[in-house]
């Protein structure tokens, strides 16, 4: 290939790079998505978020974390990491309110507001979840 033509097309291939990356061509790796479910009213949920601070609330558009709350959920998402890797399972009690399905790249985790035997880590998730479902996504519970 001649060097003014090699020139061409990796002007080309960068251009149609730049292009893709303008127009939502990249998009950021998930933490985790969390669905909520429940007995009361607006305890569905589904929460989906991404690496940048990008936050999907029951499909909606793209909102975004504080950063503070990105950081935090940054956080969630490495301490997931065991009890998520060995697919946790914890039985709701009776008289549960709210139930959770939490996704990341390691597995999955289900448990329910009064699961016995919660890592610590999981009363934090739900906290997080119900600050940004009002904060950010602006929803009651």
């Amino acid at each position: 290939m001649r060097p003014a033509a090699a020139l061409l097309a990796i002007s080309c291939t960068l251009t149609i790079a730049g292009v893709l990356a303008g127009c939502g061509g990249f998009k950021a790796p998930d933490l985790f998505v969390v669905e909520r479910t429940g007995s009361v009213h607006g305890a569905k949920l589904t929460l989906l978020v991404n690496e940048e601070g990008g936050v999907t609330c029951n499909g909606g558009r793209q909102l975004k974390l504080s950063d503070p709350q990105l950081i935090q959920a940054r956080a969630l998402q490495e301490e997931l990491q065991s009890p998520s890797s060995s697919n946790l399972s914890l039985p709701a009690q009776p008289g549960s309110v709210l139930e959770y399905h939490v996704r990341d790249e390691n597995g999955s985790v289900r448990f329910a507001d009064n699961s016995a035997g919660q890592p610590p880590v999981l009363r934090k998730l739900s906290l997080f979840v119900l600050q940004v479902a009002q904060s950010i996504c602006h929803f009651s519970m």
